[in-house]
Order: structure tokens, then C-alpha cells, then sequence
């Protein structure tokens, strides 16, 4: 039974509680973003205004409210709430909270929220003892994750649970989120005003993580005088306002610097940009699609492991998010910036497209036409089609362009880095498919 005792310490640490704690919404309608998840009629809002047992696992990056949705059904539905890191408990505390959870049941009939935070990092063992629990409905089981579930967690779990996808604030929701805080009285209650230069630069310093952006508004009212400008915000954090308009010029201009730094070899002036674009909150995903279009555009076959580079630091970032991912981010730069560079991928595409969009199609060789359906063999199609494994090498020479562009050249590569060989390998396959000697070696 809780004591006088008691009842001061909770509320005198009530007092004491971050803002972001302070500020977590009290039922659904005030959950700032997730509208795909919370809208009328959808599955999460149906259970739980039904009070329905449920079990859900939300991913999605950190400040996204995975936490807040979790009080939030739990303060909703009137059930106790316990949470779980799985970065501390075991075995023992998995099943010591589900018992505590059964006796509750069972005497008051109150169900009870066992909230796993970071569940991805509980092993076999212990997502096996969750299984009972959600199982025969113990407990209302909600797991929080930041990586992907279907590689983390056991199917058993996952299969009985209702997987829900959280996405990144948008900065619209990020600033709902700091207009609230400023004015609501469990925040500061309208004891300091927020300049529109201030709420900008706490959104770009938040980069879709409201968390984060309660704990910068925090700590800039501490030390504000009435009003919180960017120089306290830039006091308080210890973070210069980077100038930066994500939907301006300067997005443009950092971009253009960004890509041209690592097209002419320059890692240090390719990273500045890089972290320019980070620390004004740009959208990683944004910059990983760029390096991964450069990778192809500007380096192509003089080094082909760029693109793959390119391909796992975007993957990285979805994965991880920020900030760590910035790391990843880094090294895909730095490997496009010294790597050798060659622009034949994207000419030799451009001009057979350019071909294409004059008209300048042709017929596809008979020999080549698909022979699988009824009545092609009646109209030649196939007829005389040589299989290149059958030869030695794997060639042999047949026609595969139409004939009317059987003199093209669209591949034209380079002599830098690893696309050396791929211009000598291509000169002398040309040379032999297209029965041209002295071919060998046009290359540019």
C-alpha cells in the first residue's frame, strides 16, 4: 500500500521531471504526427478505445514517440504501466515483471502495459519469455525497436504481435511540438516567448526527434531573459545557428558544393559540406541518395565498389539514423572523393536515349526474338540463335543491336582507375562482335 510518504516523493519528483517527460501527451488527440497510425478508423485507435488486448511493436528512429504511444495507451485504457530496458534486464526481470503483472490480474482485474524498451536487443532467450505472457494475455505487451524487426525479433513474438511503422517528425511537427511546450502550463506555462529565428534553428537542431527538441527548449529557457532569441538557444546548446534554408538558395548552393567538391577529388572540402548539411538538420536520406546517384554518375566503372559503398551507407542510414550514421555517410564521401573518376555510365546512357527519343530504334534482330509462345516459330523468331556458353569465352559473334545503329558507340569508357581494363576487355569484345579489325584500342 503506498504511504503519505510516498505520495510526497512522487509528486515532489513530478516537479523535477524533464520537460519532454512533462510534455508527453495525454490521449491520442494530443499525439503530435503519426497520422497514418492514429486517423480515424485506424487499427491502433480501434483497440484502444475498445480497451482491446493488443501487442504491438513500434519501430521506427529515435524521438519519434515510441515511448509517448506507450504511455499513452496505457494512460488511455486505465492499465498499470512498467517499463522494461532491454539493455539492463534478463530473463529474471522479464518474468519477475509478467508474475507481478499475473497477481494484478488476477486480484484487481487491472491489466497491466509491460513496455520493452529497445527489445531488439533482448536475445533469443529472453524474447522466448515474453511469449507466455503475450500469449495467454497477461499483459498488454508493447515493444519499442529502432531496427528492423523482422531481423531482430523472433518470428513466434512478431507473428502474434501488431507491427506498427513510426515515420520522422516533419518539421511543421517538431515546431506543434515547441508552440505547445511554450504555452501549456505542465511546460513553461508562457514564462518566456519563443522567437521564430529560435523555434527555426531548434528545429533544424532536432532533426525529426521532438525529444530532442524539448531538452534544447529546456535547457535555452534557463538562461533566457524573457525571450529565447538563436544567440541564447546557441548558449544553451552550444550549437552555432548553421544558416541554412532547406528549401532555398543556400539548400542549392551546399548541395551543388557538396557534389563538385567530390567530383574534383577534394575529400576535406566534400566532408565540410557534408557536415554543413548535418548540422543544419538536412534529411540524411537525402544526402546518402546523392552520393549513391554520384557513385554512378561521376565514378561508374573506374571503380565499381563505389556504387556498392554508396548503396551500404544509404542502408546504414535507415538502419541507424543519426547521428551515428553520419559516420557511414562520411566514409561513403571520402571513398567517392578519392576514387578515380568517369562519366562514361552517364554519357553512354544519354546517348542511347537520345537515339531512342529520335526515333532511332531499328528492329530487334529476329534471331533474338522471344521464341516462347505459340507461333513464333512460324514467324522465325529464334530461328538461328547462337548460345554464348556454348562457346569458348562465352562469344560469339551474332547481331544484337538493330542493324540501322549497328555502327553506335555509346560505352565510351575511360583509362582511369579500374575502367582500364573494362575499356580493353570492351574494345576487343566490340572488335570481334562486330567483325570490325583494328578496333582494339578506340577508346578515348
Amino acid at each position: 500500500m503506498e504511504s503519505l510518504f510516498d505520495s510526497a516523493a512522487e509528486e515532489a519528483h513530478r516537479g523535477q521531471e524533464p520537460l519532454a517527460v512533462r510534455m508527453r501527451p495525454r490521449g491520442l488527440d494530443e499525439v503530435i504526427g503519426q497520422r497514418h497510425l492514429l486517423g480515424p478508423g485506424t487499427p491502433l485507435r480501434r483497440l484502444v478505445e475498445a480497451e482491446a488486448p493488443m501487442s504491438l511493436f513500434l519501430w521506427g528512429p529515435p524521438g519519434t514517440g515510441k515511448t509517448t504511444l506507450a504511455y499513452v495507451v496505457a494512460g488511455v485504457t486505465r492499465r498499470r504501466f512498467v517499463e522494461v530496458s532491454a539493455v539492463s534486464a534478463g530473463v529474471k526481470e522479464v518474468r519477475a515483471a509478467i508474475e507481478q503483472a499475473r497477481r494484478e490480474l488476477g486480484m484487481s482485474g487491472r491489466q497491466t502495459v509491460l513496455f520493452v524498451d529497445e527489445v531488439h536487443r533482448f536475445n533469443k532467450a529472453q524474447q522466448d519469455a515474453l511469449l507466455p505472457a503475450v500469449e495467454n494475455r497477461w499483459v498488454t505487451f508493447i515493444g519499442a525497436t529502432t531496427e528492423n524487426p523482422f531481423f531482430s525479433v523472433i518470428s513466434p513474438l512478431l507473428s502474434r504481435s501488431l507491427l506498427l511503422t513510426l515515420e520522422p517528425l516533419s518539421d511543421d511537427d517538431v515546431r506543434a511540438v515547441l508552440e505547445r511546450a511554450v504555452a501549456d502550463p505542465r511546460g513553461l506555462d508562457g514564462r518566456a516567448r519563443l522567437a521564430p529565428e529560435a523555434a527555426d534553428h531548434l528545429v533544424r537542431l532536432a532533426g525529426g526527434d521532438a525529444r530532442r527538441s524539448l531538452t534544447y527548449l529546456e535547457a535555452a529557457a534557463l538562461i533566457a531573459d524573457g525571450e529565447i532569441t538563436v544567440e541564447v538557444v546557441e548558449r544553451a546548446v552550444d550549437k552555432a545557428a548553421v544558416r541554412y534554408d532547406r528549401q532555398g538558395d543556400q539548400h542549392y548552393d551546399v548541395i551543388s558544393g557538396f557534389i563538385k567538391s567530390m567530383r574534383g577529388s577534394d575529400a576535406d572540402a566534400a566532408l565540410h559540406y557534408l557536415a554543413r548539411m548535418i548540422e543544419a538538420g538536412e534529411d540524411p536520406r537525402f544526402i546518402a541518395r546523392r552520393i549513391v546517384i554520384f557513385a554512378s554518375e561521376d565514378v561508374g566503372m573506374a571503380d565499381p565498389t563505389c556504387l556498392q559503398v554508396a548503396v551500404a551507407a544509404a542502408q546504414a542510414v535507415e538502419f541507424i539514423g543519426l547521428p551515428e550514421g553520419r559516420l557511414n555517410l562520411a566514409q561513403a564521401v571520402i571513398h567517392c572523393a578519392l576514387a578515380p573518376k568517369s562519366n562514361a555510365v552517364i554519357t553512354a546512357i544519354g546517348a542511347a536515349s537520345e537515339d531512342v527519343r529520335r526515333g532511332d530504334i531499328g528492329q530487334v534482330p529476329g534471331h533474338l526474338r522471344d521464341a516462347h509462345y505459340a507461333g513464333a516459330e512460324k514467324l522465325g523468331h529464334g530461328r538461328g540463335y547462337k548460345y554464348p556458353h556454348d562457346f569458348e569465352h562465352g562469344l560469339v559473334r551474332q547481331d544484337y543491336i538493330p542493324e540501322s545503329l549497328r555502327d553506335r558507340r555509346y560505352y565510351r569508357p575511360t583509362r582511369h582507375g579500374a575502367e582500364a581494363a573494362y575499356a580493353d576487355r570492351w574494345s576487343r569484345i566490340r572488335a570481334f562482335l562486330r567483325g570490325v579489325p583494328g578496333e582494339e584500342g578506340r577508346t578515348r
